[in-house]
This record gives C-alpha cells, sequence and structure tokens, in this order.
C-alpha cells in the first residue's frame, strides 16, 4: 500500500530518493455526507423541477426563469456526485476514475458556478422587485433573464469544456489518483486560467449580491415613515439578505481555499504535508457549497409564490384522493357484514 508520505531508497548504490505524496486517502468522512446530500437532495430537486413544470404560470416571471436554470445546474451535479463518490471510495474501476477526472468533476464545477451565478440573479431580481424605475422593469423581463441565461451557460461551457478535451498523460494505475497527476503542462495552464476565470465571475457575482443586499436595506431604512412601503420594502430585504447569507456561507469559503490549493495542482507547492492540508480545506469547502443542494427547494417555495400554489395543489389532492380511498375501504368493511347477515 502506498504511503501518505514517504521516502523510499534505491538498492544498491545510493540512487536517488523518491517521494510519493498522497492527499486524498482520508476521504471516508467526505463519502458519507456527499451520499447524506445526494439522497436528500436529488427527491427535493425533481419534485421542485417537477412543480415547476406543472406550474401554469412557471416562466411567467424573471425570477422563475432563474430558479429553473438553477434547479437544472443541481440536477446536473446530483447527476455527477455519485461518479465522485465511487472515486473518493478509492476501490472504482481505474477507467471510472480517469472519467471522473475528464468528465464528471468538470461538470461538477460547471454547476457550482452555474449555481453561483443564478444565485446572484435572484439577489439581484428581489432587489429589482422594490424598484419600479423603467431600468429596473426592463431588467426583470423574461426573455432578458432568459438570454442572460443562456449567456451564463455558453459562457462556462466555453471556459470548462476544454478541461475535459485537452489530452492526458498515462500513468501507472493506483488506488489514490490525483486528477492532475493525468494532466499534461498544456492542461496545467488551461485548468489554472479556468480556475482564475471562474474567480472572477465568482467575484463579480459577490459584488453584485453586497451591493443589492446593501440597497434593500439602505431602502428599507429609509421607508420606515411610510407603513405600507415599510411592510413591502420589510420583505424584500428579508429575502435579499436571507439568500445572501446562504450564498455567503456557501460558496465564500470554498473560494479562500481554491486558490492556495490550485497552487499545489500546478506544482508551485510541494511540500506534503501542505498539500494534504489544503485538500483537506478544498475538499471541506467544497462539500459546504454542495449542501446548497438540499436547500435550493426550499428557496423555490419561499420566493415564487406560484410554486407554492401548484405544491399545496398538489398535496391536497393527494390528501383528498388517500380520504375518498379510505371512506370507500370504510364502506366496503360495512357493508360485507350485512351482506353475509
Amino acid at each position: 500500500m502506498m504511503l501518505p508520505s514517504s521516502n523510499t531508497s534505491g538498492g544498491g548504490g545510493g540512487a536517488a530518493a523518491t517521494e510519493q505524496c498522497i492527499v486524498n486517502d482520508q476521504m471516508g468522512p467526505f463519502i458519507v455526507l456527499y451520499v447524506l446530500v445526494f439522497v436528500i437532495g436529488l427527491p427535493g430537486n425533481l419534485l421542485s423541477l417537477w412543480t415547476f413544470i406543472r406550474s401554469p404560470r412557471a416562466e411567467q416571471q424573471s425570477t422563475s426563469v432563474y430558479l429553473i436554470n438553477l434547479l437544472a445546474a443541481d440536477l446536473l451535479l446530483l447527476l455527477a456526485l455519485p461518479i465522485k463518490i465511487l472515486k473518493d471510495l478509492g476501490g472504482a474501476p481505474w477507467s471510472l476514475m480517469v472519467f471522473h477526472c475528464q468528465a464528471s468533476a468538470v461538470t461538477i464545477y460547471i454547476s457550482l458556478y452555474a449555481s453561483i451565478a443564478f444565485l446572484a440573479f435572484i439577489i439581484i431580481d428581489r432587489y429589482l422587485q422594490d424598484c419600479h424605475t423603467v431600468r429596473s422593469l426592463r431588467l426583470q423581463e423574461v426573455g432578458f433573464a432568459r438570454l442572460l441565461s443562456l449567456v451564463v451557460w455558453l459562457l462556462l461551457l466555453l471556459i470548462m469544456v476544454p478541461n475535459m478535451a485537452l489530452p492526458i498523460q498515462h500513468v501507472q494505475e493506483q488506488r489514490y489518483l490525483s486528477c492532475s497527476s493525468l494532466k499534461i503542462d498544456i492542461s496545467l495552464h488551461w485548468h489554472a486560467l479556468t480556475i482564475f476565470l471562474c474567480t472572477a465571475l465568482f467575484v463579480n457575482a459577490s459584488a453584485a449580491v453586497l451591493i443589492s443586499s446593501g440597497l434593500a436595506l439602505k431602502r428599507l431604512l429609509g421607508s420606515r415613515k411610510d407603513p405600507e412601503l415599510w411592510v413591502h420594502a420589510r420583505r424584500v430585504a428579508r429575502s435579499v439578505t436571507a439568500v445572501a447569507l446562504a450564498y455567503i456561507l456557501s460558496f465564500v469559503p470554498y473560494h479562500v481555499v481554491r486558490t492556495p490549493y490550485t497552487l499545489t495542482q500546478t506544482k508551485v507547492i510541494t511540500d506534503c504535508h501542505t498539500k494534504r492540508q489544503l485538500f483537506l480545506g478544498k475538499e471541506s469547502t467544497l462539500l459546504l457549497s454542495v449542501l446548497h443542494l438540499c436547500f435550493d427547494p426550499l428557496l423555490c417555495f419561499y420566493l415564487h409564490s406560484p410554486f407554492r400554489q401548484t405544491l399545496r395543489q398538489m398535496f391536497s389532492c393527494c390528501r383528498k384522493q388517500t380520504f375518498s380511498d379510505t371512506e370507500e375501504q370504510s364502506a366496503e368493511e360495512m357493508m360485507e357484514p350485512a351482506a353475509s347477515g
């Protein structure tokens, strides 16, 4: 078995020492938590998407467009998550581990940054609902929201897909595969560029989130003398602040660790202990980011009234059907003794 950090010398005449550093041999707790996220997140997101499809006003609001795209990004991540779990177990077939590094890991990051963008759009849209200027109304048009969503997906695909297509090098089969070990120089350079571009996207989205949250709170404080305006401004500020806090807790820690971890992948940082610590930090904060899969269905319920109405109608129909079935069964049971008598 390969040790996490070992120095081995060749036999005979003092060959040069070689060092092997394994960073991903402590994935047990992460695997359990990822499985829980998958088991909780998949039913909630499928139910949310189905409810949106059944909703008669599913895409008549800009918020609806962003929420549907957010759910699509979540389902994309949920599809890729089982492959990551199998790879992290360390006993998956070699071809599946390589496939994860080339395809499913990239899919996870496409979904992650799509979620960041659409959550930012939702926060901005919630603030714009409190503004009634001509410009804000134009930004809230459904056509504009669809165009903006399409631009986000195309931009992420343009940045990320080359990571799938660039050539890889052949390495010896091993239990713990580090994806960066498969990359040749040009692949590593593009990977570093991808991280830089995605971090820039995150910084811009975070700036928009903070500005929108600040303006919503400012408008709330400025409407204290008008009771009707205060109620509306308080509702908007509360929703904006709640989503902004979830955004910050989910994605800021990951990006604090992401840049120094990338330096270990590009071989700028070579100390094994440092690499192991940064890898554990990256996996911990990535798990924190993935947790939004469990809370996004609640976000849909909280922010979108047609979604709530459709969901309540669905459950009320189910309760009525269950009640009628129970009545029929009870009537049949009461008729049986009378018939036998």
